[in-house]
């Protein structure tokens, strides 16, 4: 039976997860985590999409991606087998890095990206990573709230609906109460 396709139109948001087959880690060191923070990079410039959030855990990548003139599906297959070609010639492995093709949620509102973000930047916490998400390095949470700067992604998209950073943050960690 073939996969239904993806729904599109200019404009459209995702919270995109790409995991590791068979669970498997998907960065094994620094290096990993840097080539793929650099492939997103060269495909944005390529092929154009905006980065909001990302956050890079071992064995899986949370990201959310709006697109205007360019279907996510050709972004997410350009992003995935250029990494999947480094990581296999660097581990000297064959056959699929990721489980089956990325899963997307497609963003259906303002309230619906907040939450998707809040979600991706506690992901290293609920996951007993760390204890706070600023001292996650592969997330953009240290950006947007101001801690650091990357030209990946353009913390002013999820800042926009808050008053300062600081509440942002707020409403982040506001995500641990239970």
């Amino acid at each position: 039976m073939a996969r239904a396709k993806r729904e599109w139109f200019p404009g459209a948001r995702y919270h995109i997860i790409c995991r590791g087959n068979h669970k498997n880690d998907l960065f094994k060191d620094e290096k990993d985590y840097q080539v793929y923070l650099n492939i997103l990079k060269y495909v944005k410039k390529k092929l154009g999409y905006d980065l909001y959030c990302y956050c890079f855990m071992t064995n899986h990548v949370h990201m959310l991606i709006g697109t205007e003139e360019m279907h996510i599906g050709r972004i997410m297959k350009r992003i995935n087998m250029i990494y999947s070609i480094y990581f296999n010639k660097r581990y000297n492995l064959i056959g699929h890095l990721f489980q089956d093709r990325y899963k997307s949620r497609l963003i259906k509102d303002d309230v619906h990206m907040l939450e998707a973000s809040r979600y991706i930047h506690l992901n290293p916490v609920k996951a007993n990573m760390v204890k706070n998400p600023e001292d996650y390095k592969w997330s953009s949470y240290r950006s947007i709230i101001g801690l650091s700067e990357e030209k990946i992604i353009n913390p002013e998209k999820i800042l926009f609906y808050f008053e300062d950073r600081e509440n942002y943050k707020k409403f982040v960690v506001w995500g641990l109460t239970p």
